[in-house]
């Protein structure tokens, strides 16, 4: 571990330097890397006089403390708390080298979103004060500590922060003195283990692989292969094959997300306006997973699925139809970025994506449960959802467009442009908003989408209204669509919730 301490007292003598020095002294017994960085020995104006401080030339010395920061992977700040926060000095320092493109970056329309550059970087902060700690952190709400720990640390991506007060100082003992240095030096010892603890250090572990599921996109398959199989209930849900098909399900759908980031690899390192719902989850490209690890999981994936597939073969009373299901389910999924299908560099990947998170879950939930292979009513439950889904998918490639043009990904808004992109999710909306209309008042697919015009035809005009407005603002509002994506996203929940609840 690389550990930068950086001491922001004005004076070399103070207790704030002792502080640190014990600091050092438990950090390198640790046996981390230590770099003390003393602000009161520094020659540099504290002041921006220019409108952005990435603007106005760095000093020497500030030019080799930002060097430092990039070498560092554990910040530690040591400083006086002075009127409730930090003195100008820290404050001036901070004002200078916390400055977009180092510490963060701005995106989107009107650069209204932001992305911290320094995340994998944590930090402690210790502080002493002549206040007492319990009247600063309960009546005074610690300002000082929360604005470092929250508004500059925490808004460039600096996490965990940990906080050390030594107060009060005006008041100390000798013996009080030295405890807060052992606590000091005990804290800097502490990196021995890292900076987590044993629930924090599982945490960082278990982190980049949840990242790399993308959980926030499993409930709605879920929801969907439920609904199939009360599609298909009798009486009572068949649990064992209910339980090991989502199961399979869900480590397939593991096994895909986790092929598309190896696959994409190509697309996603050139991406520059990626967001929660494109891009990928970018593991591999911010390193965070290495491609070996990746390959390992995919196995591990695809071995889980296989003998979940086995167990409801086992359980099922209609197998083959089960089978037959399954093996669609394999070849679609894994074949929207898995060689040789490559489904999504063919421009069929939308309309993939949509079927397998429409049509596939619905059977594979009802075949499961035992239902028939010439039943129609999976069919007319998948068929609104599969253009409910449709907008979500065609509109996610329209940030992505340049990147996927360089990697020879041609999606649909690649191959067409931006503007044919937007009027096929128009579309898709429109055509969903039309079949949830007729499907309610004519009762079709035995009653379930009874009610459901009430909730989308609003949800629809909303989709729509923004699809305009998106193309009304033109390329710049392009690169990032978070809004839109997010909203298109839920229009698709009212076409399972709705026939989830009429059928349950």
């Amino acid at each position: 571990m690389r550990v930068l301490i950086i001491v922001g007292h004005p004076r070399h003598d103070s207790f704030c330097g002792a502080l640190a020095q014990a600091y050092r002294e438990g950090a390198e017994q640790a046996g981390v890397e230590v770099r003390l960085l003393r602000l009161g020995g520094l020659n540099f104006d504290p002041h921006v006089h220019v409108e952005s401080p990435e603007e106005q030339p760095l000093e020497p010395d500030l030019e080799h403390a930002k060097q430092w920061l990039i070498w560092a992977e554990h910040l530690v700040f040591v400083y006086p708390t002075w009127w409730g926060t930090m003195p100008a000095l820290l404050k001036g320092f901070l004002d200078r080298l916390v400055m977009p493109g180092f510490a963060f970056r701005f995106y989107g329309p009107g650069t209204t979103q932001w992305e911290g550059l320094w995340q994998g970087k944590t930090a402690q902060l210790i502080t002493t004060m002549d206040t007492p700690p319990a009247v600063y952190r309960w009546l005074f709400r610690a300002p000082g500590t929360h604005a470092m720990r929250n508004a500059t640390l925490g808004f460039c991506g600096v996490k965990p922060v940990h906080t050390l007060i030594a107060g009060s100082i005006r008041t100390s003992t000798q013996q009080q003195r030295h405890q807060w240095l052992e606590q000091a030096r005990a804290r800097g010892f502490a990196l021995r283990h890292g900076v987590h603890g044993l629930a924090g250090r599982l945490w960082q572990r278990a982190r980049p692989w949840l990242k790399a599921l993308r959980l926030q996109f499993y409930p709605m398959t879920w929801a969907a292969y439920t609904l199939g199989a009360l599609a298909a209930m009798a009486n009572s849900l068949a649990w064992d094959p209910y339980l090991w098909g989502y199961l399979c399900l869900f480590f397939l759908e593991a096994a895909t997300v986790f092929f598309n980031d190896y696959y994409d690899y190509p697309s996603d390192s050139q991406n520059r306006h990626y967001g929660p719902f494109n891009g990928g989850s970018r593991v591999l490209v911010d390193g965070l997973i290495s491609f070996a690890s990746m390959r390992r999981a995919i196995g591990l994936t695809l071995i889980v699925a296989l003998a979940a597939a086995g167990l409801v073969l086992k359980t099922t009373t209609a197998p083959l139809a089960s089978a037959l299901w399954l093996l669609i389910a394999a070849i679609l999924t894994l074949g929207y970025t898995l060689p040789p299908l490559k489904l999504s560099y063919r421009s069929l990947g939308e309309l993939d994506v949509a079927f397998t998170h429409s049509a596939m879950v619905l059977w594979l939930g009802f075949v499961f449960q035992g239902g028939s292979l010439g039943a129609s009513l999976p069919w007319l439950l998948a068929l609104p959802l599969f253009f409910a889904i449709l907008p979500a998918i065609i509109l996610s490639g329209v940030p992505d467009r340049a990147a996927d043009a360089i990697a020879g990904k041609h999606t649909l808004p690649e191959r067409f442009g931006n503007t044919v992109a937007l009027a096929l999710a128009a579309a898709s909306v429109g055509i969903a908003s039309v079949l949830a209309l007729v499907f309610d008042r004519t009762g079709m697919a035995a009653g379930a989408f009874g009610g459901l015009s009430y909730f989308v035809l609003p949800h629809a005009a909303l989709c729509l209204a923004l699809i305009w407005v998106a193309f009304q603002r033109g390329a710049d509002c392009l690169r990032r669509i978070d809004g839109l994506m997010f909203v298109t996203l839920n229009y698709m929940v009212w076409f399972v919730a709705v026939p989830f609840y009429n059928l349950a």
